[in-house]
């Protein structure tokens, strides 16, 4: 059986990128290879660099490009760019910022969305290379970013106009591969084994927002993009009850029976959101708009625009509806795969929109949440 390889993620190859300009700038010597210190885990990552240039006395850029792994990643190859210039005066030894193709954060004033462990990881590993006295500033540059960002969900958690350098970690693991769907599973044999009821969240946002409404963390698990398969292997494992938490634009899937969530294998959002819009009965010209919409997000703004104006319940009739399709198309794939034919699991869904609040809970979702605190 062949093993899924793994990468780094996106801030590695910009820390990298950082350092070999950072050594053009103190040794007029290119590098072909950086040592990076991935922090997150405790181990070094060997990066290859695959240009660098002096563009003035005091400013270098060096390009790296992006390996996420066996990942199903659209930034796999994607060039990585980082200018480093000399500063004078005091302050601050290592200032970083944003370039062409580097996310802003609308609910940061434009803030470039350079994360926690980028900023650490870039920090640390530049600063050691200074000499006292010694001040920098770093720009990250993904040429590619604003084209390949249209491809994402970004825009629906507030990053617009590129990519963000977002991870708590360096390794970029496989997760739509069949070994980290192994390691899912033993998860959840775990968990099964202690509890009747469950919380399957696709993502990070859902399981930390299921964490601070409440929900026991022993309880929570992780699904990436595998709900079908996980659903299935909960059904086998005796587990009663599983609570579907996840941001919309991804749960919605369920109810158009797409049950891998990789956008590279199936998305089909905005034609469910429309098709629900269309029997809750908006009118025609609301429900080209919805279909219109570039996210699932913008959608969501525009019938909260109308219920605002007109004082009507659009968002709840729709999303309503889509909790309770979602949770009636996953009992039906539980059943449908399963061995015998006959399932006793119950599922419920819960969907939260950008800002991390709640839409909506279908009906099962109330009955199963007060279980699992």
């Amino acid at each position: 059986m062949t093993i899924s390889r793994s990468g780094y993620t996106l801030p590695v190859f910009a820390c990298a990128s950082a350092i070999a300009a950072l050594h053009w700038l103190r040794y007029r010597q290119p590098l072909t290879v950086v040592t990076v210190d991935l922090i997150e885990p405790a181990q070094v990552a060997e990066i290859p660099i695959e240009q660098v240039a002096g563009l003035s006395e005091n400013l270098a850029l060096a390009i790296t490009r992006s390996d996420p792994g066996d990942n199903l990643d659209l930034t796999k190859n994607t060039p990585i760019w980082a200018m480093v210039e000399w500063l004078e005066g005091e302050g601050e030894a290592v200032i970083i910022q944003g370039g062409e193709g580097i996310g802003k954060q609308e609910n940061g004033e434009g803030k470039a969305a350079i994360y926690a462990y980028a900023q650490r990881l870039l920090q640390e590993n530049l600063r050691r290379l200074l000499a006292p006295n010694q001040r920098i500033t770093v720009t990250i540059i993904l040429p590619e970013g604003r084209s390949l960002a249209v491809r994402t969900s970004n825009a629906a958690f507030g990053v617009v106009e590129g990519l963000s350098l977002l991870g708590t970690s360096g390794i970029s693991q496989p997760l739509s591969t069949p070994e980290q769907l192994t390691a899912f599973r033993t998860d959840l044999q775990q968990k099964a084994s202690q509890f009747d009821s469950l919380v399957f969240c696709i993502g990070e946002n859902g399981l930390d927002l299921a964490r601070k409404i409440g929900i026991n963390p022993e309880r929570l698990v992780k699904t990436a993009n595998w709900l079908g398969p996980m659903l299935v292997e909960a059904d086998i494992l005796g587990v009663k009850e599983i609570l579907l938490f996840g941001y919309h634009g991804k749960l919605m899937k369920l109810a158009g029976g797409i049950f891998h969530t990789h956008h590279h294998l199936a998305d089909g959002r905005r034609e469910i959101l429309t098709t629900y819009c269309s029997l809750a009965g908006l009118k025609q010209s609301d429900i080209q708009v919805v279909f219109e919409s570039p996210t699932a997000e913008a959608a969501l703004t525009y019938l909260r625009s109308i219920d605002a104006t007109t004082g009507s319940d659009w968002v709840n009739q729709v999303y309503n509806a889509i909790a309770e399709a979602i949770d009636e198309r996953s009992q039906e794939y539980i059943q449908n795969h399963s061995n015998t034919g006959i399932s006793t699991t119950v599922c419920g869904s819960v969907l939260f929109d950008r800002d991390r609040k709640i839409i909506v809970k279908s009906k099962t979702a109330c009955m199963i949440s007060g279980k699992l605190c």
